[in-house]
């Protein structure tokens, strides 16, 4: 049915409630933003802005923590635990009142471990009660468990004091009381020829007067035959430095011979002093024949370091004893000194053939004849020293 058309609206046309866009003719207006709305868009914002890289640092404090801890424990854990073989064997001295901190640096020194900084971190959570004050034999590069471990059982290298004089027997003893050494297998192995000095004449085995007076080392495993043959070396080298062969030769005596002589002027001399002279007592008195009369032998062949002789200790009968037979000692009777040993091989002129001790500090006077050697006995004996 026909009849009034009503007008269309355009398709996207404002309606008569809209807010218009434009004029009357109709051009686009623009569009207009809510202030409040954008203000609270651009506050979000900031704030977004100012709270997200605090996160970023945050969390890259704590990654870069976890990474150090992480790096660390590691570290610590290879230098702990170090790779390949041990080392050659190192002595490290603790002094005391050092501990597990200070101990550190002193194994490092000598290359026991790698680094006294991861020993410290270490020894925190695997701690000693304490460290004995001493020296310890360690091999280098040794995990710290295992240095720990060598500390934990006290000092295990001890000195051993050879001094002049001192016997073969004597020694032995004294060898005797180091951890894994005895004195009865000690003594066996000095006296049996399995160690040899190439000073000793063919026949003899006995390595008295051949080891040269000292201090000597002993750390742990070191044998009685390894000890001795570092006491011989060290004796060579002194009669090397002293020229003991050309000096012998020069006096006409061998050098087993000049040896046994300076055992006997260590013994009867005692001081530094006395040594030359009873160096030529004893050759004159070998020149002329006449027995050496020397107590000092009487002792050894009683096996006896110092003490008074009797008359009937002079009529014991060992080879030894220089009473009842003429000639050196069938070897030395001690390890003498070097300075002993300088006196046999430099002694000075004099015709003496006697000699006694006249003062308290060992000072001995010497005479050419008997009845000289009466006269000092007698102030000897004035002195309270006879």
């Amino acid at each position: 049915m026909s009849g009034p058309i009503e007008p269309t609206v355009p398709v996207g046309a404002p309606d008569d409630d809209a807010v218009p866009y434009g004029d009357d003719t109709g051009t686009a207006a623009p569009q207009t933003v809510d202030p409040l709305r954008a203000r609270s868009r651009r506050g979000h914002s900031r704030t977004d802005r100012s709270r997200h890289p605090w996160r970023i640092v945050a969390l890259s404090i704590i990654v870069v923590g976890v990474l150090i801890l992480v790096g660390g424990y590691l570290w610590v854990k290879s230098e702990a635990d170090p790779s390949g073989p041990h080392g050659a064997q190192v002595i490290v001295t603790v002094p005391s009142g050092t501990g597990e901190s200070a101990v550190g640096p002193l194994l490092a020194s000598k290359e026991v471990i790698g680094s006294s900084l991861a020993f410290r971190i270490w020894s925190q959570f695997n701690s000693l009660p304490g460290i004995e004050a001493g020296s310890y034999a360690f091999d280098k590069n040794m995990s710290f468990g295992q240095a720990q471990a060598v500390l934990a059982s006290g000092p295990n290298v001890f000195p051993l004091v050879v001094p002049p004089g001192f016997t073969v027997s004597e020694l032995a003893q004294r060898a005797g009381q180091l951890p894994g050494h005895y004195a009865d297998s000690f003594l066996r192995t000095a006296t049996d020829g399995s160690v040899r000095s190439p000073w000793q004449p063919t026949g003899v085995t006995s390595l008295e007067g051949l080891l040269a007076p000292g201090t000597y080392i002993v750390p742990p495993g070191v044998t009685d035959a390894h000890l001795l043959q570092e006491m011989v070396d060290r004796f060579d080298a002194q009669a090397a430095r002293i020229g003991l062969a050309a000096g012998a030769q020069r006096l006409g005596y061998s050098p087993y011979q000049v040896i046994t002589v300076a055992s006997i002027v260590e013994k009867e001399g005692v001081i530094a002093k006395n040594l030359g002279p009873v160096a030529r007592v004893i050759y004159n008195r070998l020149e002329r024949d006449m027995p050496l009369q020397m107590d000092s032998t009487v002792l050894y062949a009683l096996g006896q370091d110092g003490g008074t002789v009797t008359e009937a200790d002079r009529r014991i009968a060992s080879p030894y004893n220089t009473y009842l037979n003429k000639g050196l000692t069938p070897t030395p009777t001690c390890f003498p000194s070097e300075a002993a040993l300088a006196a046999a091989l430099h002694p000075p002129d004099g015709s003496w053939l006697y000699f006694v001790v006249v003062e308290q500090d060992g000072t001995e006077a010497f005479a050419d004849t008997f009845a000289g050697q009466q006269a000092n006995e007698a102030l000897a004996a004035q002195r309270g020293l006879g």
